[in-house]
Parts: C-alpha cells; sequence; structure tokens
C-alpha cells in the first residue's frame, strides 16, 4: 500500500500537478517515485520537490544523491536510516532504483514497509525502463510520460513566460517546434538562445513585438535555430502529401541542414503520413465525409501513437486537404517505398543520406502519376 500522507494525490491526478500541490503545500509523501520516458519532465520535478523541501543552507548535510547500481545492501541502509541534522527533513535521491543488486534490493524493499517520517525518497527510473510494480504500490507514483505535440506547443510558451521570462508569438512557437520537434530538453536550449537573442535587441531598443517585455519572434528564431518558414520538415511533408516534387526536393537540404534532424527521422514521419493517408482513403472509400476526416485523424494518432511532426491538430488538417489525391494504389506504393528506404538508411554502406532521401521523396511524389496511368 501506498504511504499514508497527506500528500497522497488520487489516482487521476497528473504528476506535474501531484508535484505542485506538494510544493504549494510543503506538504511531502515519505516516497515518490518518478518513471515514465520523458526525463526532462523527471528531472524538473525533482528539482522541484528538492526545491521546496530542503533548506538550501543544510542542503550539504540532507540531500544524498546516489544511482542504484553502485549501492550494496549496507550503503542502502546507512542512506535511508541516517536522520536529517539541524533541519526539519533530509531527501535522498536513488536514480536507476531497477538497477539495485539483489541484497540491496531486499533492504530497500524492508525500508518502504515503514518509511520514515523525517526522509523524502525520491526513486527514479530513466527513460525506457519499465515500471517496477512493487514500487508503484510502495509509493506515490509519478508517471512522466512524453508529451503530446500539442502539449509541447504549450509548454513553448509556458517556458518563455515562466522561466525565461519572455513572450513568444504563436509563429514562433510553431516554427520552434517544427524545426526542433518534441525534445524537450533541445527546445528548452534553443529557447534559451533565442530568448538572449531578442532580449539582446529589446535592451538595445530594437522593437521586439513589445514596450515591456520582450517577445521571441519568428525572425529570432530563423536567426538562432536556422531555419525559416516555408523550409521546415512539415513543409516537405506537405509537399510530398500533395505530390509537389518540385518543392520537396528543394526542401530536401534544408531539412537535412536542422539540429537533430535525419534521414531516418524524416523517413519515420514520412511512414506516419503514409499510414494515415492510407486509413484516410480507407475511411472515404466507406464512405466517411470529408468534413469529418480530422476527427478520424486525430483519433488514428491517438490510437497509433505516432509522430507526424507537428501538433495532431495541424496534421490532421493538413492530411484531410491531401486524402483525395491519394488511391489505395499510391497509398501502398508510398509505403513499400518507405519500406525500402528505410531498410537502405539502416545499411552502414550508405554514405549520402539526401541523395537517398531526394530519391524517395521523388518517388513518393510520382504516385499521382502512377495513379492516373
Amino acid at each position: 500500500m501506498p504511504p499514508k500522507s497527506s500528500a497522497t494525490p488520487p489516482k487521476e491526478s497528473s504528476p506535474l500537478r501531484v508535484v505542485q500541490a506538494a510544493v504549494q503545500s510543503r506538504q511531502f509523501a515519505p516516497v515518490y517515485y518518478l518513471h515514465g520516458d520523458d526525463d526532462y519532465l523527471k528531472d524538473g520535478a525533482l528539482h522541484d520537490l528538492l526545491q521546496a523541501a530542503i533548506d538550501p543552507s543544510t542542503r550539504d548535510f540532507n540531500l544524498e544523491q546516489r544511482r542504484g547500481s553502485d549501492l550494496d545492501a549496507e550503503s542502502v541502509a546507512s542512506l535511508l536510516t541516517t536522520p536529517p541534522m539541524l533541519a526539519e527533513r533530509r531527501a535522498v535521491v536513488l536514480r536507476d532504483v531497477t538497477g539495485l543488486k539483489k541484497a540491496a534490493r531486499a533492504q530497500l524493499d524492508r525500508y518502504l514497509e515503514r518509511p520514515a517520517g523525517d526522509t523524502l525518497l525520491l526513486l527514479v527510473s530513466p527513460a525506457g525502463t519499465k515500471a517496477d510494480g512493487a514500487l508503484l504500490h510502495a509509493s506515490v507514483p509519478l508517471e512522466f510520460a512524453p508529451l503530446t505535440p500539442e502539449r509541447v506547443r504549450r509548454w513553448i510558451t509556458h517556458h518563455a513566460t515562466t522561466v525565461l521570462q519572455v513572450d513568444i508569438a504563436d509563429d514562433a512557437a510553431q516554427l520552434l517546434q517544427q524545426a526542433v520537434g518534441n525534445d524537450l530538453h533541445l527546445l528548452a536550449a534553443e529557447l534559451d538562445k533565442c530568448a538572449s537573442y531578442e532580449l539582446g535587441l529589446h535592451e538595445a531598443g530594437v522593437p521586439s513585438g513589445s514596450a515591456t517585455r520582450a517577445m521571441i519572434g519568428v525572425e529570432a528564431v530563423a536567426a538562432v535555430v536556422g531555419v525559416r518558414r516555408g523550409e521546415t520538415v512539415t513543409d516537405l511533408l506537405d509537399a510530398v502529401a500533395r505530390h509537389d516534387a518540385q518543392a520537396a526536393v528543394a526542401l530536401v537540404p534544408h531539412v537535412l541542414s536542422q539540429p537533430k534532424m535525419s534521414a531516418v527521422q524524416v523517413v519515420m514521419m514520412l511512414g506516419t503520413q503514409a499510414f494515415a493517408l492510407s486509413f484516410g482513403r480507407a475511411r472515404r472509400d466507406a464512405g466517411v465525409p470529408t468534413p469529418r476526416l480530422p476527427q478520424e485523424y486525430f483519433a488514428f494518432l491517438k490510437d497509433t501513437g505516432g509522430y507526424p511532426g507537428r501538433p495532431w491538430g495541424e496534421a490532421a488538417s493538413a492530411w484531410t486537404k491531401a486524402t483525395d489525391g491519394w488511391s489505395a494504389e499510391a497509398c501502398a506504393r508510398a509505403l513499400a517505398l518507405l519500406l525500402e528506404a528505410d531498410t537502405a538508411l539502416k545499411d552502414t554502406r550508405v554514405s549520402n543520406e539526401e541523395q537517398l532521401l531526394t530519391s524517395l521523396v521523388l518517388a513518393l511524389c510520382a504516385t499521382r502519376s502512377r495513379r492516373a496511368a
């Protein structure tokens, strides 16, 4: 059973709300288990909990951060039974908790049966690790799943306004997400650079969209990230969806030059789009009217969890416009081409990703002529 505490949340509470409630009330459960595939959000929650729970003046004495694989049973016992020094509580952060050896894990399990009231124990599993059932039941579990693309867009605005103390234009947030994707670590780094760039202009007296506070605009994103509107991966996806070979080929080098972007990622997003268009074509052939397609596509993304390179609503709108330009045969051909490209990219002998991706988008755009033939 989870430890009894006024900080213990209802089952349906989101992890961020649980952390916020604990921070605001200064009431903490004795044990939290942070798991899930978004390490950025996990690290942010750890930071907030520790900032609120441990007095900075005694942090050197009352905060221990260790890794499970480095600990034996004696070390675990010592960490968990040491009382706080000159403070109300101490905190122990145990990272990679599922990496504990058998004896050390047994020591932790014994502690979890009766956790100390003056110790805040934060158990952390890294991304890609399956949640530990026993720890889920012996703690307040906080699962940090990756944000949906829609929530990432809102996170960009929230991070800019609350952490960086700048505003950000809607089109700038859109361009940043299109260029960088949904990696919060990378987005935070690029936002920080954009904010510094815009603050420099603001302090020099150059208009930046606000008389009182700097605002990140598309010009700042273009200057810092190196991507302009009309040259993002979503522009490439749209060009392929409308069979515009000339535009698609011209966009390939721009897209591949962007941060953290590779041909493999582009093929994955093209694959998501091809599967979606195949689904949409089947729904249209089944009699679903075009106005209902956005809802169908949104449900498709929710069920499959595919990443379309943009918020789901924007993807659903773009695919709805393109669906009637694709036949079932064209969709099948596109999927076959994408499988071939994916296989080729995994071949270590491939030395020119740009050439392979260019050939792929040309072949994908040619499916219109194949359908018409």
